[in-house]
């Protein structure tokens, strides 16, 4: 049995001890001794022919050629590679022999579970060579996805992005913008991130404005048709607001609960993991759970790309029930029912009344 082998049969046994009285504890020093093992594994990668040896994969579907401006007139190979053991991922410049001009793994998908070795890294969804600081040379955008398999979001896919920018025979991160990136869900595609970096737009104003001016004065577009003041009993007197920032092709999504003096005291944001607002088909404040109290309803079309980069569109519906602190989410009713692409949201909100036991004359 190699090295790298009886390394990784190591790392599985570490990962499965516990930090709790009665069990072992994996010692600081043995998972540091991994750490150390784990780089100088990739140190080790002088060229292509390494890749397999030291406990890489590459990923073929996003491995070719291009040409960089401070690698020289030729062409050179970008090659992604994963680690088996630990699913973290590099990025390889080689030359047109094989031999590694540059190497990196500090990236941002290897950061998703802060203190681990192990990552939730799946692979890339697309790869995006483009001058994004204007200094005439190409960048390298990126976006894997990545899955999580435990925990409150266990089976969930979503997506990192990240962004190397090329200088003189390397490339290097801004740790900053990779995080307002994916802080601030502007990872939805290669476009948003350059929207952002190379244009400076921005939806980073819906996650932190306070007030409704704020909202306006950095580009948010109302849907007036689906705005109006209710009454709710424990909130009071608010304004619905849903509306959206335009992002690249992409509309993001939020719906925002204002009160008479401008100021936001409750905000949705029913797009998820959605890439665009496709279409709002409609809203109703109403009670919907039969607790007395008006719950929020909005209906959309929601849009993604499919596997092979087509364009999907989901109907879904979302609910926010009225609780004496605020809102929560629905979790429940979504699991019993499939929205179609003809849905009203009067049969809609008939279907959850009966979901929670009214009955019509109710």
């Amino acid at each position: 049995m190699n090295k790298r082998k009886v390394w990784s049969l190591l790392a599985i046994g570490l990962c499965g001890l516990l930090t709790v009285s009665g069990k072992a504890a994996a010692k600081e020093s043995d998972i540091l001794a991994l750490y150390q093992q784990y780089e100088a594994d990739f140190a080790a990668i002088e060229s292509l022919e390494d890749i397999e040896e030291y406990g890489y994969t590459v990923i073929e579907a996003q491995s070719f050629p291009i040409q960089l401006e401070s690698f020289g007139e030729e062409e050179v190979m970008f090659v992604p590679i994963m680690d088996k053991a630990y699913h973290r991922m590099a990025i390889l410049i080689a030359d047109a022999e094989g031999s590694i001009l540059y190497k990196t793994n500090q990236l941002e998908t290897n950061y998703e579970w802060m203190g681990r070795l192990e990552q939730p890294t799946r692979g890339i969804v697309s790869v995006s060579f483009r001058d994004l600081n204007r200094d005439g040379m190409k960048d390298i955008t990126l976006i894997t996805t990545c899955r999580n398999d435990g925990g409150q979001y266990a089976g969930k896919t979503y997506k990192v992005g990240d962004v190397l920018f090329q200088k003189e025979g390397s490339f290097y991160r801004d740790w900053r913008i990779s995080d307002k990136i994916n802080r601030f869900s502007m990872n939805k595609g290669i476009h948003t991130i350059e929207a952002y970096v190379r244009d400076g737009n921005s939806t980073e104003v819906l996650y932190t404005a306070t007030t409704l001016d704020e909202l306006l004065e950095n580009g948010f577009q109302i849907y007036e048709d689906q705005s109006y003041y209710r009454t709710f009993e424990k909130q009071g007197r608010l304004k619905v607001v849903p509306g959206v920032i335009q992002m690249a092709e992409y509309n993001v999504f939020m719906i925002y609960l204002v009160n008479e003096q401008g100021y936001i005291v409750w905000s949705f944001q029913p797009m998820r993991d959605y890439d665009n607002l496709y279409a709002l088909k409609g809203m109703a404040c109403t009670d919907l759970d039969g607790d007395g109290m008006r719950d929020l309803l909005e209906l959309g079309r929601y849009s993604y790309a499919g596997p092979q980069g087509e364009l999907m569109i989901d109907t879904k519906c979302h609910i926010y029930y009225q609780r004496t602190d605020g809102f929560v989410e629905d979790t429940e009713f979504e699991k019993t029912y499939q929205c179609q692409e003809d849905e009203k949201v009067s049969d809609l909100v008939t279907r959850i009344r009966e979901y929670w036991g009214w009955t019509k004359e109710e």
